[in-house]
């Protein structure tokens, strides 16, 4: 056996969402739709909270963000999927699948980050409102964002870096959609035991760290909204936080479903279900959930449209 990274400068085929594509024209539509719905939804969130003032606040700045982020992690993998769905060449470079791979962690790490501080903005909008001009100024707000955009890339640069140094031997096929560090582990051609207790340590930063945050504001920010005694207010905080939770469990749940087992115990075609739903169906769920159920929001939309 050789050794060494034969794989440099070699092209990965992905396998698509099913091994035979006896399905490719219907999903292309489907996966063009949802593609659609989401920057469509996105980009009207960021623009309606650029554009109305009274939106200018610390909540739609963390939204836009998250927004923007959305756009652009779902472009990410959706454009060269629905691509395959039409062609008989579903391969992809090794430079363009390392450039995938790590744009995709740093979006995904992003964005797990970015949700557990807007709970954090809404844990201290209700239950410390007095502090909260302080605790989210706009520089500590500015500071968030960076902070997600600067560890997420860190961590992705590290992982990519030391899974693409790896040496692959034998098939250069991705049983996968895009390429992802999970999905190429199984194409080492050495013990990458070690290096999976790695990928263990930083899902559980990024994205069970997070979740536990959520879980917690959330808890608090209910406790605070029954104790105010008005009926109408508490069903509808109980229904705009089991909303929010919702998206962001699913989001948390499926991507440390992925990130947290060894890849011995991983099954492609359950692999790729998930896939779909942290990195396709979110993206398309974020804006009309923090948006629809959002009176400043639907009224800074009734504005514009005049």
């Amino acid at each position: 056996m050789e050794t060494g990274n034969q794989s440099c400068g070699t092209d990965f085929t992905l396998v698509g969402l099913f091994q035979y594509g006896h399905m490719d024209t219907f999903l292309f539509t489907v996966i063009t739709i949802l593609f659609a719905v989401a920057l469509i939804g996105n980009i009207t969130l960021v623009h309606l909270i650029r554009l109305d003032r009274r939106l200018h606040t610390p909540m739609y700045f963390l939204l836009s963000q998250l927004s923007i982020i959305d756009m652009m992690y779902i472009s990410t993998t959706v454009p060269k999927m629905a691509a395959n769905f039409l062609s008989d060449n579903k391969t992809i470079s090794f430079l363009g699948c390392e450039i995938q791979a790590f744009v995709f962690l740093t979006l995904g790490g992003s964005e797990a980050l970015l949700l557990g501080f807007m709970s954090y903005d809404r844990y201290i909008a209700i239950c410390r409102p007095l502090h909260y001009p302080v605790l989210m100024s706009r520089k500590i707000c500015c500071s968030m964002v960076a902070g997600a955009w600067s560890s997420s890339s860190v961590n992705a640069l590290v992982h990519t870096v030391y899974v693409f140094q790896l040496p692959f031997c034998g098939s250069r096929i991705v049983n996968h959609f895009f390429c992802e560090v999970p999905s190429l582990l199984p194409l080492v051609c050495e013990d990458t035991s070690q290096y999976e207790h790695t990928v263990l340590m930083s899902g559980l930063v990024i994205l069970l760290l997070p979740f536990l945050a959520i879980l917690t504001s959330y808890a608090r920010v209910l406790v605070v909204v029954l104790q105010m005694g008005s009926g109408k207010g508490q069903s509808r905080a109980v229904s705009t936080c089991s909303s929010h939770l919702t998206v962001a469990s699913l989001f948390y749940v499926t991507g440390l479903s992925t990130y947290t087992q060894p890849h011995s115990l991983h099954s492609p075609g359950r692999d790729k279900v998930v896939a779909v739903l942290y990195s396709i169906v979110t993206p398309v769920l974020n804006p009309f959930i923090y948006s629809l159920r959002n009176k400043e929001v639907m009224g800074a939309l009734w504005r514009q449209m005049g």
